[in-house]
């Protein structure tokens, strides 16, 4: 059962609407749709969902791991009981994918945070960005915004993936996982 959801991203407007900060922006959906208000912390912000605590690391994506570890001990929630919400690169754009637990980062250095703090069995919703054109770093591709075609994707993605945390706190991260992982969200009937 999760306890704690978790949406990754760096703080701040600088980094707002970036492809690095999906996971901000699937926690503020869920938020919004069920009227949870953030409180700022030193190092989260976070709100009650009923029993799930709501969470967005303050701190850099990359040190993430910190905030979770010391919410998890406050509220004594073990690593399968969260579920972690991140960019992907390996994914397309308008892709989603759960991942039941285990396993690597797969490159995301918030993930690998997470990992090195707390272990690698927990839950996780991937969101694709895609990889980075040739002439761009990934460093810079992370940090990029999306351009107005792929904010209608976005916008989609962002939609279906809290419908997807919604599938999975109703029932479980295999019908979750059965309804989102074949989505292709870029086909304007999806």
């Amino acid at each position: 059962m999760v306890k704690l959801i978790v949406g990754l991203g760096n703080p701040g407007s600088r980094y707002s609407g970036t492809r690095h900060n999906v996971g901000f922006l699937v926690l503020d959906k869920l938020a919004s749709r069920h009227g949870v208000a953030l409180k700022p912390g030193p190092e989260s912000d976070t709100g009650s969902w009923g029993a799930i605590q709501l969470m967005k690391p303050t701190t850099m994506m990359n040190l993430s791991g910190k905030p979770v570890q010391a919410a998890m001990a406050r509220h004594r929630i073990k690593p399968s009981e969260i579920l972690v919400i991140h960019d992907d690169l390996d994914l397309p754009l308008g892709r989603l994918r759960f991942k039941s637990g285990g396993g690597g980062s797969g490159g995301a250095r918030g993930v690998e945070d997470l990992i090195n703090r707390v272990g690698a069995d927990f839950p996780r919703l991937k969101l694709g960005i895609g990889r980075p054109p040739e002439n761009l770093t990934v460093r810079n591709w992370v940090l990029s915004r999306f351009t107005s075609e792929e904010s209608t994707i976005v916008n989609r993605v962002i939609d279906s993936a809290a419908d997807a945390v919604e599938r999975l706190l109703k029932e479980n991260i295999y019908a979750a996982m059965s309804w989102s992982n074949g989505l292709d969200l870029t086909e304007t009937d999806a």
